[in-house]
């Protein structure tokens, strides 16, 4: 048992691979201790590309298997998260019929270069093989191509140099931070034995014992029978505290822009455009809570404490935009949010990042005499895989630990994905129901949905929801006090960066943020001065790293 420093399993990261995992294993019955050193999902999982895709990039480089796991995992997100993942219809531009194909060939059989230019054969054939692997639990339709006249029609801002578009489906997810959350929300209530702790140091590892530090709080230690280090780019950094030392992660950082664009954000009309930049990487754009997300640059990195969006990165997006839609304007004015992160990627040689795997593995580091339990080290991955490779690792501890698993979490629902409404009929049902439960009206109450899935029924309980933030649009004062008492909040930057999207769609301002400061502190008995020195924390972050003014 946790409480008696005993535990089945500790979690070192609770990023979403981490957070996978920790839910897996509670449904099992075994019990866990996650535990991570910021927030939950405030790392790499919290700077990803918002997408829950297939990954049809990794046809070229022959990760078939990855594919078929990716459109299979994709399918169940829809199914099991429908409150945050939803299909987004994809356009791909494309400018000559035949070229690419050669290259693309030499890079499946092993080149360190990626292909240029992917010409329209090269992209029929990929988007025929990504419909292959995606028909399992298929839930979206098939590709289609489009010839230049008709697809100018429905996108005339798009260069008209290009010969035809490509036109397939992914997915899209709205709260990455919260779905992380939601995952250990889940596993707590699903095993009473385990625990979750945020802004938690491990101090030392000696003699089977784990020594942790909160940030407020007393030290605790563990003594745990097996240990996952999921830390992604800390990993060889946790296993050298555990006495495993490592050097298994050659990490890439990934800078996203989002653009205050309402030109752009109609032209798109829900669909992404992925496309290629001069040097030949896939971008992409689409709408996102109304703003145009921009991504990414792939570079090799490996520092994630100091990740940010350097000028010459944002620069670079930007011209991409240019070159795909010359009539527009794009300009560093329109920046509202910029994020990075550094993907945990495989130590690897190659000189060209795009082509480091973006599958996972899970090595293991057996016992010594120094340490009595062994260390799983979770490598690699991608936000759309984290069930399957949760399964996959979960069945190695099941089978180390001596027990056997009693659920599948491939039909599970996460969070507020349990009894969404996801037809007109269920809708209005649960919309009824609500209303009558909370007094809150319909409008309210599908706002509430939106951001939180089914759990929204407890937040619409509060008292007085109508009592909103000064310039909030739809954000109320009992919301952040619930969000407070209830979902692991620590300072002021987990509610407006994770816990909501007031940052990184823009809409915060000073005087919500020092209304949301007040009601933190309330709850959580911040002094004046501490108070104050959350909102200046906060201010100085968005600033400088998410390149936000705060108005």
């Amino acid at each position: 048992m946790v409480g008696s420093g005993e535990v089945d399993v500790v979690i070192l990261g609770a990023g979403i691979n981490g957070a996978g995992l920790f839910r897996d294993l509670c449904a099992q019955g075994v019990s866990c201790l996650i535990v991570d050193k910021a927030d939950f999902g405030s790392g790499t999982s919290a700077a990803p590309s918002r997408l829950i895709h297939g990954g049809l990039k990794y046809l070229e480089t022959g990760e078939f298997g990855l594919v078929a796991q990716s459109t299979f995992e994709r399918n169940l997100l829809l199914r099991n998260a429908p409150h945050y993942v939803s299909p987004l219809p994809t356009v791909i531009p494309i400018f000559s019929w035949t070229k690419g194909v050669l290259a693309a060939l030499r890079t499946l059989f092993g080149s360190t270069s990626a292909p240029r230019s992917r010409g329209a054969i090269l992209i029929k054939i990929g988007l025929a093989i990504y419909d292959f692997y995606g028909s399992r639990n298929r839930v979206m339709p098939r590709h289609r191509m489009v010839g230049r006249r008709q697809a100018l029609g429905k996108m005339p801002a798009l260069n008209p140099a290009i010969v035809a578009i490509g036109i397939y489906y992914d997915a899209k997810i709205s709260h990455p931070e919260r779905l992380v959350l939601e995952l250990i929300l889940d596993g707590l209530q699903a095993n009473a034995a385990s625990a979750a702790a945020n802004y938690t140091t491990l101090v030392t590892s000696a003699n089977g014992l784990l020594t942790f530090r909160p940030e407020s709080g007393r030290a605790f230690s563990v003594r745990p029978k097996l240990v996952v280090n999921a830390a992604g780019p800390w990993i060889d950094h946790v296993n050298d505290l555990l006495g495993a030392p490592s050097k298994m992660i050659g990490g890439t950082k990934g800078s996203h822009i989002l653009l205050k664009h309402d030109e752009l954000v109609r032209g798109l009309a829900g669909r992404m455009l992925y496309f290629e930049a001069d040097d030949g990487r896939i971008c992409l754009v689409y709408d996102y809570l109304g703003l145009a997300l921009v991504g990414s640059t792939d570079i090799k990195a490996d520092n994630p404490d100091a990740v940010r969006c350097e000028p010459d990165e944002v620069e670079y997006l930007l011209d991409s935009m240019r070159t795909l839609l010359p009539g527009m304007t794009f300009d560093r004015d329109q920046i509202v949010y910029a994020y990075s992160g550094i993907r945990p990627l495989p130590a690897s040689e190659t000189s060209t990042p795009g082509l480091i795997s973006r599958d996972h593995s899970a090595p293991v580091a057996e016992p010594d005499p120094t340490r009595p339990f062994a260390v799983i080290s979770l490598v690699g991955g991608k936000w759309t895989t984290f069930r399957g490779f949760a399964e996959e690792v979960a069945n190695v501890v099941l089978e180390r630990l001596r027990r056997s698993r009693k659920v599948t979490t491939q039909s599970m629902p996460i969070g507020g994905g349990k009894g969404f409404p996801t037809n007109a009929a269920t809708r209005a049902e649960w919309l009824g129901r609500a209303r009558s439960e909370s007094g809150l009206e319909e409008g309210r109450l599908e706002q509430l949905l939106s951001r939180y899935g089914t759990r929204a029924v407890q937040i619409a309980s509060g008292s007085n929801d109508e009592d909103r933030l000064p310039d909030s649009n739809g954000y109320s004062k009992p919301e952040i006090d619930y969000i407070v008492r209830n979902e692991f909040v620590e300072h002021l930057a987990d509610i407006v960066m994770r816990r909501s999207t007031m940052a990184i769609s823009g809409s915060l301002t000073r005087r919500d943020l020092q209304e949301i400061a007040a009601i933190a502190g309330r709850a959580l008995g911040w002094s004046a001065q501490r108070t104050a020195e959350e909102i200046d924390a906060v201010v100085a972050r968005l600033e400088t790293r998410n390149l936000m003014r705060l108005n």
